[in-house]
């Protein structure tokens, strides 16, 4: 059967709005979500034990011991954070997780369910507790704000217009449809991927200051680690447009704009 440009639009438009839709807590934003946190916290399970298992875990107890006492100060203050405002339903599918993997990289990441990774060449730009507070608040703002199953749910969305486009230009010559398919994908990576990394990236960074603050962490710590971090790339730095992060400069600016806020949660 032949497919038409206008069905798949038609196809797209309808999977969006038979989709299930969320609410991002603090920020309000809806977002489309098209994968179950069951079936997104199994497959989170599974993959950050294959992390651990290929990985070299630190064993520098007292490194190791700030990671977990932060991690497990912020998580439990997020949980009351959220109870108090009505949205305590979200917290049956978190089980906190917070390891030290030892490697050079200046990074972290957190994984659906609330399974986050700090790795030990971040702590060099963190410096202290706070700096740390900022980096472990951040990857669980990505868990409450559930941008794994966002990500996971465009990535499925680009792969069903993928196939539709395919049978659609079946008839085509084939220099016609790789051309065409090469477009889709630029426009998916340039329009939808890359603009929403960026928008989870400021959205955590919000998030992510209240929730450090709530805990009692000083979120202003947040400027200069960002700062520190900005320093020690040299300069080298993509155009915005095709990075996956916002530039440094804006988000250290983005960082001192939201600081207000912020501050109204933060207890010493």
């Amino acid at each position: 059967m032949k497919v038409t440009l206008k069905a798949i639009v038609i196809s797209l438009i309808a999977s969006l709005f038979l989709s299930g839709c969320a609410m991002v807590p603090i920020t309000g934003r809806k977002q489309l979500v098209l994968i179950s946190s069951v079936e997104l916290n199994i497959l989170s399970k599974a993959n950050y034990r294959k992390v651990l298992e290929e990985s070299k875990l630190s064993k520098d107890s007292k490194k190791v011991q700030m990671v977990k006492r932060i991690g497990d100060r912020i998580s439990r203050s997020t949980e009351q954070f959220l109870t108090e405002n009505g949205m305590s339903g979200m917290i049956g599918s978190f089980a906190w997780e917070f390891n030290l993997i030892e490697d050079k990289t200046s990074n972290a990441f957190a994984m659906p369910g609330g399974k986050v990774v700090v790795y030990s060449g971040i702590l060099k730009h963190t410096q202290n507790e706070d700096g740390l507070a900022v980096v472990i608040a951040h990857e669980i703002a990505h868990v409450i704000a559930n941008h794994g199953g966002e990500r996971m749910s465009q990535m499925m969305l680009a792969q069903f217009g993928h196939t539709m486009i395919t049978q659609a230009l079946e008839e085509k010559k084939q220099t016609t449809q790789q051309f065409l398919m090469l477009a889709y994908g630029v426009s998916m990576n340039l329009g939808v991927v890359l603009p929403y990394s960026r928008l989870h990236e400021t959205e955590a960074d919000r998030i992510g200051l209240i929730l450090m603050s709530q805990a009692g962490y000083n979120p202003r710590e947040a400027i200069s680690f960002w700062r520190r971090m900005d320093a020690a790339r040299n300069g080298s730095q993509m155009p915005e447009f095709l990075s996956t992060h916002p530039a440094p400069e804006a988000r250290i600016e983005d960082i001192r704009s939201l600081l207000p806020e912020a501050l109204k949660y933060y207890k010493k």
